[in-house]
């Protein structure tokens, strides 16, 4: 977190030194709260709402889907009923919100954690309650890479804001997996399999935990990572992320 702090100072200060542009439309920035996007732009955001299935999170075709029964799953939960018990996304992984994760992500633009972790706040309110917040980790050798973890940033968001506890060591990925970019499906799940453990189960054991990550594509990361917290004894495992990819993409 010493690196990520340092990144937020100098961030700030050159915004004030060398006014920023809005990444997608060039306009200055000046008096705005994103660092990156104009409000305008922002406001393209693409929210997910209306009916979704109550375990994976996907928007049913129809909004009359859950009238008559609110706990119609879809068919993929149907044939194959994930680990995790519900899962919510904030907007979907498209236009400004997909730009704005890869600048977080791979461009080190720490401080957009604020406009994508108020998304996730909002979003947390569709969720069961949970009293515990689980980043996805990084593959040592990736962290070194990217030198912080973008999912631990945004659960110390939602600390801040939410005030529950971030349980920051509770699970650990164990094995180096090749990116998930460009996988099929099935290969997803392959590549992911038990890739991921539990390192302190007495601080999972009984809980109700809030699993974050930045973009929730087929499942396949989240859904190995509560595995390996339900075997740790999590009462439930709640997914929450900032985007997820249209049905169909990726």
């Amino acid at each position: 977190m010493e690196k990520s702090a340092t990144g937020f100072r100098w961030q700030s200060l050159l915004s004030l030194v060398l006014p920023a542009r809005c990444h997608t439309c060039r306009r200055h920035l000046r008096g705005e709260t994103n660092p990156s996007f104009c409000l305008d732009c922002w406001e393209t955001v693409s929210l997910i709402d209306g009916p979704c299935c109550p375990r994976c999170g996907k928007p049913f075709a129809s909004d009359a889907a859950l009238s008559h029964s609110p706990g119609h799953l879809c068919g993929d939960c149907r044939e194959r009923p994930p680990r995790f018990d519900h899962a919510v996304a904030a907007g979907w992984y498209e236009g400004v919100l997909a730009e704005a994760i890869h600048l977080f992500k791979y461009r080190g633009k720490t401080l957009l954690v604020r406009p994508l972790g108020g998304l996730l706040v909002n979003a947390m309110n569709r969720l069961p309650k949970v009293d515990g917040l689980v980043p996805v980790p990084l593959h040592p050798s990736r962290l070194r890479e990217r030198e912080f973890n973008q999912a631990l940033l945004l659960c110390d968001y939602l600390k801040a804001e939410s005030g529950l506890p971030v349980i920051h060591d509770g699970l650990e990925r164990i094995r180096e997996t090749p990116p998930q970019i460009g996988l099929a499906h099935a290969a997803r799940r392959g590549n992911v399999r038990r890739a991921f453990v539990s390192k302190r189960p007495e601080r999972i054991e009984g809980r109700r935990i809030a699993l974050i990550d930045d973009v929730f594509t087929t499942g396949a990361t989240v859904n190995d990572c509560a595995r390996a917290l339900k075997q740790a004894g999590a009462e439930t495992v709640c997914v929450l992320t900032v985007a997820r990819t249209p049905v169909g993409a990726g």
